[in-house]
């Protein structure tokens, strides 16, 4: 019963943070630390620093990257690529949404191609909820598919004393999601009616001036690209690849007492250093750098995993013998079970990296097989359950024909089978590719 109030104030806090946003997470995760050790007595474990500290060298690298310029420089890549293949926009728009994502270490870049996507299908007679909704989905499974992002920077750290390294996660994660995000575009593609005979895009035609909008050419405009810009781009892209390959290939770490450097250490080491090549060699501004989306939306994440993962592990070691109990019998008979307490957490945190925080740590506590979380970890992604994620009501205003929506009921919007059917892929194939390459 005492196990029950505690789980109840926790979840309470997740759930006020979470509608507080920013740093809400972080700070109500910090008061529930404060009810669980001042009213119930119990011991606050450690913080996970190394995880942080993670973070925060990546975000380094990745803001001081945008200052230089190197996201419109990405930008304007992608938007060449859409508009050379109309037709198949369905396919190549997520696929651009995904290499991004992976590259950038966040979902939220989807922001610049949106409206490019709505523009080039609609101009094309393609029904632009197709190419919007998968394109959306894909910038947040590549998430798990990316050697930067915090959610698989923190696994990493939770998983190595296993023996396991970004190699081996990233080896799983990204076939897993690529495959899985293919096969429900080959679906997707045929959702819907096509745009001429959509019945809501008719009745907006019935309208002058609207008709005269979709009628007017758009000029495309020209974003110049510096050299700095591109050079920061690519000393970011060798940082990340650095941190694969030896990831992979521990022997080509230092060395000390023996033992190679632990992958904590060397992301961070590695790219605060991709940071302080950007600053020498790009010269951005430093202001920019600390003002910049990716600073903001990495700095909230390591907020959010101080509070809420110091407070979900406090919780977990101090009820060890019940919470293994209660939940190691349900996934020794269902392991792909965990991947729905994954999805669940992340419905209601909106936080690939709190909800890692959460609930891998649980997982290795209760002796979850390491096949088992890599293969699920891409549950982590359940931002389109509640159309409330900041990418999703973008795409649905980018998108002026109308078939990009929320629903009557508002849970039969626009991205709940994309999202959906591509889960459901990813984590089938994340368990077959688990199976043989762990």
């Amino acid at each position: 019963m005492l196990f029950l109030v505690q789980f109840l104030i926790v979840l309470g806090c997740i759930l006020i943070g979470a509608r507080i946003g920013g740093i809400g997470l972080g700070v109500m995760g910090g008061l529930g630390l404060a009810v669980l050790a001042f009213v119930f007595g119990l011991a606050p474990t450690s913080p996970p620093i190394d995880v942080m500290l993670m973070i925060m060298a990546v975000v380094a690298a990745a803001a001081a990257m945008q200052a230089a310029g190197g996201l419109d420089y990405m930008i304007k890549i992608a938007s060449g690529i859409l508009r050379k293949n109309p037709k198949h926009i369905t396919f190549i728009a997520p696929l651009v949404t995904y290499c991004f994502t992976m590259m950038a270490g966040t979902g939220h870049v989807a922001y610049s191609v949106l409206p490019v996507i709505a523009e080039v299908s609609r101009r094309n007679g393609i029904r632009p909820e197709r190419p919007m909704s998968m394109a959306v989905i894909a910038s947040q499974f590549a998430i798990v598919a990316s050697p930067i992002a915090a959610a698989v920077v923190a696994v990493v750290g939770f998983l190595e004393p296993r023996g396991i390294t970004l190699g081996n996660v990233l080896s799983v994660t990204i076939p897993a999601t690529f495959l899985g995000l293919a096969a429900a575009c080959v679906i997707v593609n045929k959702l819907g009616k096509e745009l001429k005979d959509d019945p809501e895009f008719q009745r907006r035609m019935q309208d002058p001036e609207f008709r005269a909008e979709m009628d007017r050419e758009e000029q495309v405009k020209e974003v110049e690209i510096s050299s700095t810009a591109k050079l920061s781009v690519g000393l970011f892209l060798l940082g990340a690849i650095a941190v694969v390959i030896m990831g992979a290939f521990p022997a080509l770490r230092p060395a000390f007492d023996g033992k190679a450097m632990g992958m904590a250490h060397t992301i961070e080491i590695v790219m605060l250093t991709v940071g302080a090549l950007i600053i020498l060699f790009c010269k951005p501004d430093g202001y920019k750098i600390t003002q910049g989306s990716v600073f903001h939306a990495g700095m909230r994440a390591i907020v959010a995993i101080f509070g809420i993962a110091w407070l979900g592990d406090t919780l977990t070691a101090a009820h060890m013998t019940e919470v293994k109990a209660a939940v190691s019998t349900l996934v020794e008979v269902a392991p792909w079970s965990f991947a729905l307490a994954l999805f669940g957490l992340s419905v209601m945190v909106n936080s690939q990296g709190a909800t890692t925080a959460v609930l891998i740590p649980l997982g290795i506590a209760i002796g979850l097989p390491t096949e088992v979380i890599i293969a699920t970890f891409v549950a982590v992604n359940g931002y389109f359950f509640i159309p409330n994620y900041g990418p999703i009501i973008a795409s649905i205003d980018f998108d002026r024909t109308g078939t990009t929506k929320i629903g009557q009921y508002i849970f039969n919007h626009s991205f709940m089978l994309p999202g959906l059917m591509s889960m459901i892929f990813s984590i089938i194939f994340g368990f077959m590719i688990a199976g043989v390459v762990l």
